[in-house]
């Protein structure tokens, strides 16, 4: 985690648009303990206030803005130093579009960052952003990429792979289907390659483009330690959770057939777009390692995933954070103690 120091800080002022999100929540965090000033821009700060405590007494403060109005952005970047875009969209939804958020909505903060005279962007994109991926998803993130540069000539793009943490919705979400679920889909087979990365990663590399110079205009592909097949990963998170489940291979057709009614329901657990996703693999380009543009390339040393999902996924065993003190006490038993001091 990025722990920057705090003597002489406290003047600069970085607004992160969307850091109510998952991986705001932990740049807020790592950006308020370097002793940022940090303003919280989003649709509905009410549902931001959880975040206050991150930070000293008026260290944070939230202000109402939307990325689809460029009047409301301006007014809320005036003063800044830094600007963060955080915001996304993993489905669509009325009016919340691949193109309204991720090609016009980053290039309107963009152009509001440059009018306020800010002087570092970050632009958090994705690991498939892709002028020819097959998921529209992909696209519009390439194409958020190509406006907010031509907005704003030295922002630094960063471009995650799977991100895990305990808010994600991705280990999350197969995790939480194992409860009523004796099944579950491997897509394509299972043969997707990801390089997860833990979310205080995210955040640290978050806070040292904003705190060195040097990174102007670059872009940045984050991932984990490992790379791991779909598979593996559904494999590594039922060990996790102590639970076995059938892994069935699903051919990529079938599944967007399947995924096809699931889009129309609010918290969609899966789209056609995002099964279309799972056609290309997610990991860290060989350029970009060859280039130094990864987190080794910023020092920073990733965690594995080993190291962090265990914690979070406790929570999904059959007797939940408890599992393991049950099994402790049924090992005892099988020695012949009576689980007391023994």
């Amino acid at each position: 985690m990025f722990t920057g120091g705090c003597a002489g800080s406290n003047d600069r002022i970085v607004s992160i648009i969307g850091g109510s999100g998952f991986i705001g929540r932990h740049a807020v965090a790592a950006l308020a303990h370097a002793g940022w000033r940090i303003r919280i821009i989003c649709r509905r700060p009410d549902l931001a206030y959880f975040l206050q405590p991150l930070g000293g007494p008026g260290q944070i403060a939230f202000i109402q803005a939307n990325v689809r109005d460029r009047a409301s952005l301006q007014a809320a970047l005036a003063g800044s130093d830094a600007v963060v875009n955080l915001v996304g969209i993993l489905a669509e939804r009325g009016r919340q579009t691949f193109e309204a958020v991720h090609v016009r909505g980053a290039e309107t903060v963009a152009r509001a960052a440059a009018e306020a005279g800010v002087r570092k962007l970050v632009h958090v994109s994705a690991l498939g952003a892709d002028p020819g991926s097959p998921a529209a998803y992909g696209r519009s993130k390439a194409e958020g990429e190509r406006r907010v540069r031509a907005a704003f000539g030295n922002a630094v793009i960063v471009r995650p792979s799977v991100v895990v943490g305990p808010e994600d919705r991705f280990l999350n979400l197969f995790a939480d289907m194992t409860r009523f679920s004796p099944v579950l889909p491997l897509i394509g087979g299972g043969h997707t390659r990801f390089q997860p990365v833990y979310v205080g990663d995210v955040a640290a590399a978050i806070g040292l483009l904003l705190e060195e110079d040097g990174h102007a205009g670059r872009i940045y592909e984050l991932g984990g330690p490992e790379v791991w097949t779909f598979r593996e990963l559904l494999e590594f998170m039922l060990s996790v959770i102590r639970r076995r489940r059938l892994l069935l291979p699903v051919p990529f057709a079938l599944a967007q057939l399947a995924a096809w009614p699931m889009q129309f329901i609010p918290g969609a657990p899966l789209t056609p777009d995002q099964v279309r996703m799972l056609k290309k693999d997610n990991v860290v380009s060989e350029a970009a390692k060859a280039e130094h543009r990864t987190l080794e390339g910023l020092g920073i040393e990733p965690d594995g995933i080993e190291a962090v999902v265990p914690d979070y996924l406790a929570r999904y065993r059959p007797a939940g954070q408890f599992t393991i003190v049950r099994e402790a006490i049924a090992q005892t038993a099988g020695r012949g103690g009576n689980g007391i001091n023994s």
